[in-house]
């Protein structure tokens, strides 16, 4: 009698893309002219990405999309959190913003594209093609996964 065995990761989506994108717009304005621009459509997910490292809460919103038809899972994620907080020090301004990133090898991306499926090159290249179409946007790129350091922190 034959036998099998699962692993982990054969539980886990290995197949996905992910395009940094710089933008000074805000998540929802963002969510909305991608929704535009590539014919998705976003929406805020009833969750955010949550972590607490030393003491350090932070929170990152998501916009996912599911597409059915073409099995595939879009999921904007925003890079940057960012916290006020008190100062010790009497100086003019008593609060700072103090930022944390979700990848902080790339502390200048402002949000993450990731999308999640098995397609082709090409159509991951008219996708970014599409998305510097969109003028509120500096620049867009895909990011190599495998270079990150902290490439954990996209798991959800």
């Amino acid at each position: 009698m034959q036998s099998y065995s699962l692993e982990i990761n054969d539980f886990c989506c290995s197949e996905y893309t992910l395009i940094s994108v710089h933008t000074p717009l805000n998540d929802y304005k963002l969510a909305y002219l991608l929704n535009k621009y590539l014919g998705i459509k976003l929406t805020r997910a009833n969750y955010d990405l949550d972590f607490n490292n030393n003491n350090n809460k932070s929170s990152y919103p998501v916009f996912e999309y599911l597409d059915k038809e073409l099995d595939n899972n879009w999921f904007l994620i925003t890079n940057v959190f960012k916290e006020k907080r008190k100062t010790d020090l009497t100086t003019l301004f008593e609060e700072s913003d103090v930022k944390t990133y979700l990848i902080p090898e790339k502390k200048k991306v402002d949000y993450f594209l990731k999308i999640e499926g098995d397609f082709e090159y090409e159509y991951i290249i008219k996708t970014l093609e599409k998305i510097k179409y969109i003028p509120q946007i500096a620049t867009s790129y895909t990011v190599e996964t495998d270079t990150l350091k902290s490439k954990e922190n996209l798991i959800f």
